[in-house]
This record gives C-alpha cells, structure tokens and sequence, in this order.
C-alpha cells in the first residue's frame, strides 16, 4: 500500500508497477487517490495453470479494494487482466492494456504484440482481435522476448528495457508495435523504429481515473 489512498484501487503483479503508476498519477492526474494492492502469487499460479485458475482469488482482492472504498479498479496485469475485467464487484473494472489496443487497431491491421511471458501473449492477442471486431481484419502477430524476463526477475531493468526496445526494432512490415505488459512501458523511449509503438500504463491510468471520477455504475467494465 502507498500512503495515497482513494477511489482508483490498481491490482499489480509486481511491485515495481507502484512507482510507476504514483509518478504517471502525479504528471498527469493531480490530486487523484489511488491505493496500490500488489499480488505477486497471482502471477505466478496463472502462469503454471492459466488465468482461470486465479479468477476466483482475483475477484476476492477486487472485493476487498471496493469494500475499502475504490469506486473502479484498474488491473495493471495483462495476463490476468480478462479474469478481473469479468469479475462483476459493483466498480468498473479495467485492464490496464484495453485503451493500448483500441489505440493499436485505429493505426492499422497490421499488430505486433511483444512480450517477456508467453502467459501473455495469447490474452492480448484476443485483445486485439475483440477491439477490432467491427472495424476490420487485423493481423496480430507476436514476438516473444525469450531472455528478457530473467532480466526483469533479476532486477536489471535496464538490460530488460534494452533487450525488448532491440526486439520492437527488429520488427518491420507492421502498422503499429504493442509492448504487452505494463512493465516494458519505458522501452518504448529507447526504440528507434519508425512503426509506432505502443504501451499501456499511461492510457490505462487515463481511462481508470475517468471511471473512478464517475464512479460505480451497472456492470464491471470500464
């Protein structure tokens, strides 16, 4: 827990996401309360047996953040993020890397989904293609970052950040590049592709604080 708490409650998988989210809270959403709750042991039980299998534990903290008083819910975690966005709790509740993929389809068919856990390349993929329904084919393809999350687990954040902003180089032929999970978003500043790349946490945080200023309404999503 940070020392802020208020109507936006963020669930995280990593403790490193806390910083991150105080600091895009403070340049561009003044004054908004958010109160972090970070559980690391979903990720790894949704790893070892897919995201369904936490669906249960997810919707229990997502209970206790509303009980504490959140008016929506932001999930920050792309490989549980379809799990707690079905949780119906009474709050909107988002995944972090929706308003990313809405943003990736509007630029073009043609989508690159990166990622450091494979656990999260077939969520997002489905993103993709759910926010495209209606508006045309799209051609996600992926790209796993095989040594990138040894990087991330071992605390070298910028050898992390390094080795997938050289993974979103190499990619060519595509309309817009997605850096799956919310971790990798600051490699995006050290990409020199001319594709437009794309990253979830500032776009999340956006459309959480919009839900949460709004507050509960019919339904669990934002």
């Amino acid at each position: 827990m940070t020392p802020h708490t208020g109507p936006l409650a963020l669930l995280h998988t990593s403790p490193v996401h806390v910083p991150v989210f105080e600091a895009l809270r403070d340049a561009a959403h003044p004054g908004l309360g958010l109160t972090h709750h970070v559980a690391t042991e979903l990720l790894d039980r949704a790893r070892a047996h897919g995201p369904g299998a936490v669906a249960d534990d997810v919707r229990d903290v997502l209970r206790g953040a509303v009980a504490a008083g959140a008016r929506a819910v932001l999930c920050t975690c792309s490989t549980i993020g379809a799990v707690a966005e079905r949780a119906n709790v009474g709050v909107p509740v988002l995944r972090v890397d929706r308003p990313m993929a809405a943003a990736a389809v509007a630029t073009g068919p043609r989508i690159v989904v990166v990622a450091a856990l494979e656990s999260t390349l077939e969520p997002t993929v489905a993103l993709v293609r759910e926010e495209a329904a209606g508006r045309g084919p799209v051609e996600p393809r992926t790209l796993l970052v095989d040594d990138a999350w040894a990087l991330f687990e071992a605390g070298d954040t910028d050898g992390y950040l390094r080795v997938i902003a050289d993974a979103a180089d190499s990619v060519t032929d595509a309309d817009a590049i997605v850096l799956a999970q919310a971790s990798m978003a600051p490699a995006r500043h050290l990409t020199r592709t001319t594709v437009p790349v794309l990253s979830s946490p500032e776009l999340g945080l956006a459309a959480a604080a919009t839900a949460a200023a709004h507050g509960p309404r019919d339904g669990s999503h934002g």
